[in-house]
């Protein structure tokens, strides 16, 4: 297989092993506070919302030593060894217990972390400034049908079910976990890149996650990568992009925890409305599968770079947002177990809600594809201590944005994303006008970026 050829391989693998972990997991976290709303009558007395939150806090904090554990693990042994987390918070979900699905919480936020950067890593090292476009649209899309599988799947179990048993719970848990598993063993197919610079030649990505039998050398470069880390943090790029990547926290939080969570508790969707979770899971997967082909595998074929794919989120979002206040109840995301009879400014729709799903997908594609696509760009030679800083961001505004869910009427939610989306757009043009400006500087063309 040509060098090339290796490459995509491992792009496909690095996606489809995404795909099965985040199939599982996602539709765990979609489904989770519905769970344990049917579980709090037991000696069960957790919280999805503040699960979530313990999740992207202790994600946000262990980004500071990512890059750290990526150097001397090494980014192939980093993603299986978080995969295995990955599998364990699910599976704590067979039998929920309430020290567990905390504790779980907890070691998952770190192997997330440790994921996140190795996958950033393994990213930019399979991808040039010519293809980081098109590689990043590939892990985007095969990494968002984890949305549709798992999501049909519940779909079609819990339809016509307003009430979980505990023989529904722990079928959904166990599948879910085999799952996150088969996608943990994945990883051991990613072929590792031969070295082919110089024996002098400069390259701080292999100096920092270079493989060394030195237990020294190691510890020098994950020193090295926590210093990388810390500078890149006070860069007036990095900063700018931080606005954007807060943005794309907040929305995950509410698309893959909150807005399902509204769906289940609106009443007047009748015996559907468990079974509309899943269904809404679909359609955020199909906007975010669209998003990923259209605009990284047709990168190529744009001359105006990135700034046209995220002003395009932002409105997509808007709309959804516009009409999510619209539809449903002010009180759904802290709607008790017997759900919400109220009514917003418009007899609540399933048709308008899945709408509203796939809206929220295909703008979260826009903002994610560009994101990965001018973090690899900008930071081809610190792809891990920038990643590392990207997913800190994102998941410390995604754990605040859990913490307030417990609290915040819908109105106040979406308020506050009109308001970050707004200001993160405007600071992503910002940087990719300079992006813009240093490749053309090169007499680089600017639609290979």
């Amino acid at each position: 297989m040509s060098p090339e050829g290796k490459k995509l391989f491992n792009i496909i693998i690095l996606g489809v092993s995404f795909m099965f972990i985040f199939t599982a997991f996602q539709s765990c976290g979609n489904i989770a506070q519905t769970v344990i709303t049917n579980l709090n009558n037991t000696d069960f007395h957790g919280s999805g919302y503040t699960s979530m939150s313990i999740i992207y806090g202790v994600l946000s904090a262990s980004n500071l030593i990512s890059p750290s554990l990526v150097a001397i693990v090494g980014p192939q042994f980093s993603m299986v060894i978080s995969g295995v987390f990955y599998s364990l918070y699910i599976a704590v979900f067979i039998q929920p217990a309430t020290w567990a699905f905390y504790t779980a919480s907890v070691l998952i936020g770190i192997a997330a972390a440790v994921l996140w950067t190795a996958q950033g890593n393994c990213l930019t090292e399979n991808s040039d400034e010519n293809t980081i476009g098109r590689n990043s649209g590939i892990f985007w899309a095969l990494l968002q049908f984890s949305l549709i599988f798992g999501n049909l799947y519940i779909y079609l179990a819990w339809q016509g079910k307003t009430h979980i048993s505990e023989s529904d719970r722990r079928t959904v848990f166990i599948a879910l976990t085999v799952i996150s598993l088969v996608g943990t063993v994945l990883f051991f197919l990613i072929r590792k890149q031969e070295d082919t610079k110089a024996p002098g030649d400069d390259d701080s990505t292999n100096e920092i996650l270079g493989e060394s039998s030195s237990a020294r050398n190691k510890m020098m470069r994950a020193v090295a990568a926590f210093k990388k880390s810390i500078t890149l943090s006070f860069t007036k790029e990095m900063l700018l992009l931080s606005v954007t990547t807060a943005y794309t926290g907040l929305v995950l939080t509410f698309f893959s925890g909150v807005y399902g969570t509204c769906i289940g508790a609106v009443n007047r969707f009748g015996s559907e409305e468990k079974s509309l979770i899943g269904l809404s899971g679909i359609f955020i997967g199909v906007g975010e599968i669209l998003g990923g082909g259209i605009f990284g595998l047709l990168s190529k074929r744009s001359r105006s770079g990135r700034n046209p794919v995220v002003m395009l989120g932002i409105l997509v979002h808007f709309i959804a947002f516009y009409l999510i206040f619209f539809n449903m109840p002010n009180d759904a995301p802290i709607a008790p177990m017997e759900g919400t009879d109220q009514v917003a400014y418009m007899i609540p729709s399933k048709e308008v809600a899945m709408l509203c799903s796939f809206l929220l997908g295909l703008g979260d594609s826009c903002f994610n594809t560009q994101l990965l696509s001018i973090l690899g760009f900008l930071y081809s030679e610190d792809s891990a201590p920038a990643f590392a800083i990207f997913k800190f961001v994102q998941s410390i505004c995604a754990a605040v944005a859990y913490f307030y869910s417990n609290y915040f009427l819908l109105q106040w939610q979406l308020l506050i994303m009109v308001l970050v989306g707004f200001f993160g757009t405007i600071t992503f043009f910002t940087v990719e006008w300079g992006a813009a400006a240093a490749l053309a500087a090169r007499g680089s063309d600017y639609s290979s970026i």
